[in-house]
């Protein structure tokens, strides 16, 4: 699919969008993951991520309350993405056997809704991280 962005194995990221702050953003999750390793509950890894995004001074918004549109109509429901990074990153973590088709057409759906155009999604529940950049191109 073309929504998820290739990052070549030699380490040439290219034309990567927000290359700087998803560094940033993943280099606080893998910490988090090195102090904490996997097998907790998603909201431990949401509440030590707050303190380790505090931490490195990237701006955040944790569980913020964003608004849906259908046909240019705000609805009354709203979802709650786990962050909002920078003021134009998502990030979702997830505590998951490992991610699947859903989880990435659930952040899509996010990023359409918001306009927003990066998506990164996080398995804490692996021995390794490896962030899927969900990227809305509409």
């Amino acid at each position: 699919m073309e929504e998820f962005e290739n990052i070549s194995k030699s380490g040439n990221f290219g034309n990567l969008l927000f290359p700087e702050e998803s560094y940033q953003v993943v280099g606080a999750c893998l910490e988090v993951h090195k102090e904490l390793g996997c097998g907790f509950l998603e909201d431990v890894y949401q509440e030590a991520l707050e303190l380790e995004l505090k931490e490195r001074k990237i701006p955040f918004m944790a569980q913020p309350k964003l608004s849906v549109c259908y046909k240019g109509k705000k609805l009354k429901q709203f979802y709650r993405p786990d962050f909002v990074c920078f003021g134009k990153i998502i990030l979702e973590i997830k505590n998951v056997s490992e991610i699947a088709d859903i989880h990435k057409a659930q952040l899509l759906n996010y990023l359409r809704a918001t306009h927003m155009k990066l998506g990164l999604l996080i398995n804490f529940n692996s021995q390794y991280l490896k962030p899927v950049r969900v990227l809305n191109l509409k």
